[in-house]
């Protein structure tokens, strides 16, 4: 009998349901704590555990909470010195090879443990160091073993039936979980970004994800009894995608927009504005709460469009940044989030917010986007860990500790805590991709020259980003993606590479046109500003913008006293901005639209600013004069991100999907510039949200890189039916 429930986390009344871990934690399994799949051998090691405490009197693995007990039995090992001296070898040899942390070097049958009992009962001496046994011990050894086989027997009978329930055989009707997975077109890529991948429908029969084929990210849908996937038309660009409650809609974000489609065709609707989405769940009143950018809280729109309803608003005296990842309760009263708060998924806090009350209260501290399981379980994520933690759906309250149950799951890191990539059915199905690191690990650094040969740079293998070289081209600034990021200096002749931050999320590098600071934002202040520090990491970091929206820097004129940077404001979408050094360095509105503008860049001669924007519809590359007056000259024809100039100025590079464009420019005596060509194709790895993701040697020969994981090629989504 279980005495304590708090040890027994998930003992409740559905505990044969299938998919559920049951059990006591100080009996269950390493592979069965960790939330891995088990077979008959974590029984195995629960009768270890049992035979254990009836020999001496104390639990195997023991502590004063759940997560203690759980801590114990994956990384200690039970005190050998309480077996009693009189303990035939054949039982201690037998405890060690049942208590095993590995399955594989475990015994597989419980069945052996009657054999090895009834060996010891026969052993005529107890193998002490002399080989003699005393009367009394002779009689304590008779008494021991005969009780402890009466008791071994009985806590196999009891182990038998535990198995059974677990495994779902007092309910026949149930079925067995089963693990499959869904291999991408064999031109398909799974994007290195984090805006949310893949979505499964409520009854389970279809999947649909986010994939590039060539030069665009698209939705892709896999019916679950169909062996290829489909694209479905008007979806380029999109991700985030969620299914309406009755399966019949996906839900996506693209171009600056929330959007709808069905999945058996017809025409594209748009629902409203949404910069850069960041999760959202289809209610079963018809509406849609979801985070509309980066640096927002939760809205709320009718499935059939409008304007949206703003629900929540980030404390910014509190540290927050952003509500993000909302899921409605089933009965549509509530709603769980992510509130970010800078450093990444592991200081965020997962709330519930009251929607006829409008009350908000914290429920998880460190984790993100949770969900709520028909079995009675909020299910979230923790260093690319599935968590679930038992919950009172009346109440809105956990009732107990969390345990983990699946590894492994794919989660992108930073200060927007965006998503970890799973999604279940509330017909018991799970999908997810495996962890971003295992597919960033690969990724390398190459020179590309104009006709398209690659030589990899000697760089280590890392999940590299937004390489700049320095003045000279002699080194390169780096993001490196982890759980966090930071900047790191590549120095090129030497085959060095150093970190250059420590502190909180650091990411998109620039240098100085000096070539002794770099520029870059980072959350040490809580949310995204811009910070810049010397190259050569002799000195402190110093904070450039305090904004309460994020910022992040872009390039600085030639003479090194104008910084142009993004903001990105949750109402006016992305605007640019210029920061003068001299004076008191306070920011200067440059362009804002009702449209995306972003990855500003100084022409070498300082007079012009390239930049994107997607005010026709799609992005196009566009030159201003700085700092004016003037109008815009649009240079791309068919779409671009990412300009760069050439460094003698007379060119200008962008990209298309896989293409490198170059455009001849003059800017004297006025601007003129030439058609669009291409200089090579080729797939090399885009930053999630198009920031530029390359750079261009000084003698304009060459293009630094960061090339497509090959590993992340083979991405593929795992399903789990009957989870």
């Amino acid at each position: 009998p279980v005495t304590d429930i708090s040890q027994s986390p998930t003992l409740t009344e559905e505990m044969t349901r299938a998919g559920v871990i049951l059990g006591t934690a100080a009996y269950m399994s390493p592979e069965q704590a960790k939330g891995k799949p088990v077979d008959k051998r974590a029984d195995v090691f629960a009768f270890g555990c049992v035979l254990y405490e009836l020999l001496t009197g104390k639990r195997a693995f023991e502590g004063e909470t759940i997560t203690e007990t759980i801590a114990a039995v994956l990384k200690s090992e039970p005190n050998w010195d309480l077996l009693p001296s009189t303990t035939p070898w054949r039982i201690r040899d037998l405890l060690r090879r049942y208590l095993q942390k590995h399955p594989a070097d475990r015994l597989r049958d419980i069945g052996d443990a009657r054999i090895t009992i009834r060996e010891a009962l026969k052993e005529p001496t107890m193998a002490s160091p002399d080989g003699v046994e005393s009367a009394a011990q002779h009689y304590r050894r008779r008494w021991m073993a005969t009780g402890g086989l009466i008791l071994a027997g009985a806590a196999i009978c009891g182990a038998v039936v535990w198995s059974l329930m677990r495994n779902g055989a007092s309910t026949p009707a149930e079925k067995a979980a089963e693990r499959l997975v869904i291999q991408l077109g064999p031109q398909q890529t799974i994007p290195s970004g984090s805006q949310g991948y893949l979505a499964i429908s409520p009854d389970g029969k279809h999947v649909v994800y986010e994939a590039s084929e060539g030069t665009e990210t698209q939705l892709y849908l896999r019916s679950m009894d169909q062996f290829e996937s489909r694209s479905i038309p008007g979806t380029e660009g999109g991700f985030g995608p969620f299914f309406s409650p009755d399966g019949e809609w996906v839900g996506f974000f693209a171009g600056g927009k929330l959007k709808k489609v069905s999945i058996s065709g017809g025409a594209l609707l748009t629902l409203c504005d949404a910069l850069d989405g960041r999760g959202a769940s289809w209610g079963s009143d018809d509406t849609i709460i979801f985070t509309p950018s980066a640096t927002s809280g939760l809205s709320q729109v009718s499935a059939a469009g409008g304007t949206p309803k703003v629900l929540t608003t980030p404390d910014r005296e509190k540290g927050e940044g952003n509500h993000t990842w909302p899921a409605f309760l089933p009965n549509g009263k509530a709603v769980l989030f992510t509130v970010g708060r800078g450093g990444g998924s592991s200081n965020a806090q997962i709330s519930l917010l009251q929607l006829e009350t409008e009350e908000r209260r914290v429920l998880i501290e460190g984790g993100t986007q949770p969900r709520y399981v028909p079995t009675g379980h909020l299910v979230y994520v923790q260093a690319e860990t599935l968590m679930a933690v038992p919950f009172d759906l009346a109440r809105r309250e956990l009732i107990g500790p969390p345990l983990p149950i699946v590894e492994g799951v794919r989660q992108g890191g930073g200060y927007t805590t965006r998503g970890a990539h799973f999604s279940f059915s509330t017909s018991g199905s799970l999908v997810y991709l495996s962890p971003v690191q295992q597919l960033d690990a690969e990724h390398t650094l190459v020179w590309v020259d104009r006709e398209g040969a690659t030589q990899p740079l000697a760089a280590p293998l890392r999940a590299y980003g937004h390489p700049r070289l320095s003045p000279d081209g002699r080194q390169l600034a780096v993001t490196i993606r982890g759980t966090t990021s930071d900047v790191w200096i590549y120095d090129i002749p030497l085959e060095t590479l150093a970190r250059l931050t420590f502190e909180g999320s650091n990411a998109r590098p620039n240098w100085t046109p000096d070539g002794k600071w770099v520029t870059f934002r980072s959350s040490r202040a809580g949310h995204q500003q811009v910070f810049w520090k010397p190259a050569d990491g002799s000195g402190a970091a110093e904070q450039l913008t305090t904004s309460e929206y994020v910022n992040f820097p872009r390039s600085w004129s030639p003479d090194g006293q104008v910084l142009a940077f993004v903001e990105l404001h949750p109402i006016n979408l992305p605007d640019i901005w210029v920061l003068p050094l001299e004076g008191e360095r306070k920011p200067q509105l440059f362009l804002r639209t009702p449209f995306n503008e972003a990855s500003p860049m100084f022409s070498p001669d300082g007079r012009w600013l390239a930049y994107h924007s997607n005010e026709s519809g799609r992005f196009e590359i566009y030159v201003q004069p700085f700092p004016g007056p003037g109008g815009k000259r649009q240079i791309s024809t068919e779409g671009g991100r990412e300009p760069v100039w050439s460094r003698n100025g007379r060119e200008l590079f962008y990209r298309i999907g896989d293409r490198m464009m170059a455009v001849d420019v003059m800017t004297e005596p006025s601007f003129t510039a030439s058609t669009p060509r291409i200089l090579f194709e080729g797939r090399y790895e885009k930053d999630p949200v198009r920031i530029i993701n390359y750079d261009v040697t000084p003698d304009g020969q060459q293009f630094v890189m960061v090339k497509a994981s090959e590993q992340a090629a083979q991405a593929q989504i795992h399903v789990v039916l009957n989870w």
